[in-house]
Order: structure tokens, then C-alpha cells, then sequence
């Protein structure tokens, strides 16, 4: 089985330059590739477990099925995929590496770690446009969280890692927990935590809610001393109200973020679109209530009346 390092070329085109991150499952790269001449990231999974022959062929089918229903997504707040491998000796996703730097960082960087609600509202309105065009095109993300989303100097969100480690880990459930930290469950919705199957993209919109309490109050909704503990609190502890923190939003935006948290997915805004409606007159436009407004997708102004607007569905 291959092994990965730094300088080792794969698929005859690309380069494994130094390693971006690190999880249970295997690693991020920052590639290049040769041919092209241009940077690249690049998911590898972990030698060993694609050696594990009870689950490979699963894992790989479905790995390789949701790789192609990425890569068909073309939209700015998701990262772009550029190639994909599944092989006997290697199983990698080539994705756009994004310049910028990752929200946690944003937040950190902010006084107090709380954003203005503007800020705050156009980070979470991109990530529910991005959404609208993953969930319809069938993709639910299920590990959005602040590592997750990347915020370039234009202030233009990225939506990162729509597949390669999930698809992999979902496939056995002896693996899922294998290396858990806070980090990777302080935006997982219930019915995730629960093992619920199928999940929709409310599932997604509830991590919406997780990320936008933290950008709001500086701290995630729910804390735990342990992974087994904060899973606990996502299950039954009430979604706290941002006043609770020292927040002071619009009372509408805390009914909303209320309802992004609500435990069944029944009890949350049906959908993405929905969703950036409801925080569009929070957002720094002049006129929020296009936003709301079904526009055809060929309408040559739409990036100026609705900028990143959803994908709205027919």
C-alpha cells in the first residue's frame, strides 16, 4: 500500500509538498501540480485504513460517487475540486487550495472573539449559499465547523472538505470516533451525533447556527470537557440565547438562531435559501430585500443586487 510523503508525486502530477492538517483519517497537503504549474490541495487517506478489506470496497464506491457529485459543484463559496483517485494504491481528492485564512483565526483575531453582526451575518449567509447549491445537488457537508470554512482578504467564504474523510468514516462506525476532539463535534448537529441515517442539509444548518452563536459571543453554544460531554449537551441542554453571552442582535436574529439550534430537524428553517432570506436584512447590502427574490441564474446583475445569493429551488 502507498505510503505518503513530502516530494512524493502522485498520479504522475501531484506533488505532496508539506502537510496542511492532520485527522484520524489521513492528511491535507499542499501540492503543486507539475503540469499545470499552480498550488493544490490535496486529501489522502491513511495507508492502513484503506487496508482494512471489510469495509474498503464500500468506503471506496461511495468515496468515489460523492468525489464526482463535488466536483460537479461550480460555486464561489465552495471549494473547487479539480481530480480525484481511487486505486489500489491511493485514494486522494485534488482540491483549489484557498489563500486566506480559516474563520477560527477570524474570530480569534476579533476583540473579545466576537464579530460585528454584519460580519458575523455575511460569513453565515455565504456558507448558507454555498449550502443551497450543495444540498441541491444531493451533497450534505456534516462537519462544518471554524477549520472548515476559510475567509480570503475579500472577505469571500470558503466552504472546505465537502467529502473525503467523512465518506470514509461514515462507512464504518468503528471509525468515526477514532481521534474525536472537541473540535470536531462542537458543530454537530443531534441526529448526526445520534447516528440518525439518512441526515438532510438541515443537518448542515444547525452547524450554521453552532458557527454563528460563535462568531456573535466569541464561544461556541455548547461546551464540554470532553467529547462524550459536549455530545451530551448538542442531544438535550436548551439552545442558549445570545443575551445570556453579552450579545445585543436584533431580536428577529435571535429567534432564528434559536430555530437554526432546535434539536429535531423539524424545528429548523427548511432550507439554505430560506436560511440567507432570513439574515438578508442584517447583511451589509443597500437593498436586502432582493435577496429574497427568485432572479434568473443567467441575469447578468445578479452578483450586484444579491451578492453570493442561494440557490434558489424551482
Amino acid at each position: 500500500m502507498e505510503q505518503f510523503a513530502a516530494g512524493k508525486v502522485l498520479r504522475s502530477r501531484y506533488r505532496l509538498d508539506r502537510i496542511l492538517g492532520r485527522g484520524a483519517m489521513g492528511h491535507v497537503w499542499q501540492g503543486t501540480d507539475v503540469y499545470l504549474e499552480r498550488p493544490v490541495a490535496v486529501k489522502t487517506v491513511a495507508a492502513d485504513l484503506l487496508a482494512l478489506p471489510d469495509w474498503r470496497p464500500t468506503a471506496l464506491a461511495r468515496f468515489e460517487r460523492e468525489a464526482k457529485a463535488a466536483a460537479r459543484l461550480d460555486h464561489a463559496n465552495i471549494t473547487t475540486v479539480y481530480d480525484a483517485a481511487v486505486t489500489e494504491d491511493v485514494c486522494c481528492l485534488v482540491m483549489q487550495l484557498v489563500d486566506g485564512t480559516t474563520l477560527d483565526n477570524v474570530i480569534d483575531g476579533a476583540d473579545d472573539g466576537r464579530l460585528p453582526v454584519s460580519a458575523a451575518v455575511s460569513v453565515a449567509a455565504q456558507l448558507c449559499s454555498g449550502l443551497s447549491a450543495a444540498h441541491a445537488a444531493g451533497l450534505v457537508h456534516r462537519d462544518l465547523k471554524p477549520q472548515n470554512v476559510m475567509v480570503r482578504a475579500s472577505g469571500l467564504v470558503k466552504i472546505l472538505d465537502f467529502g473525503l474523510v467523512k465518506v470514509l468514516s461514515d462507512t464504518d462506525p468503528r471509525l468515526t470516533m477514532t481521534g474525536e476532539t472537541l473540535g470536531n463535534v462542537a458543530c454537530a448537529s443531534p441526529e448526526l451525533l445520534a447516528g440518525d441515517e439518512p441526515l438532510d442539509g438541515r443537518s448542515d444548518l444547525y452547524a450554521v447556527g453552532c458557527l454563528l452563536h460563535h462568531m456573535l459571543t466569541g464561544r461556541p453554544p455548547f461546551h464540554g470537557g470532553n467529547p462524550a460531554e459536549l455530545v451530551t449537551r448538542h442531544l438535550t441542554a436548551p439552545p442558549p440565547r445570545l443575551a445570556d453571552h453579552g450579545a445585543d442582535v436584533p431580536a428577529a436574529l435571535q429567534e432564528l438562531l434559536h430555530a437554526l439550534l432546535a434539536k429535531r430537524p423539524e424545528d429548523r428553517p427548511g432550507g439554505a435559501a430560506e436560511v440567507y432570506a432570513a439574515l438578508a436584512p442584517y447583511l451589509p447590502v443597500p437593498d436586502p430585500a432582493l435577496a429574497a427574490r427568485r432572479m434568473p441564474p443567467e441575469d447578468p446583475r445578479r452578483p450586484f443586487l444579491v451578492p453570493q445569493g442561494p440557490v434558489v429551488p424551482r
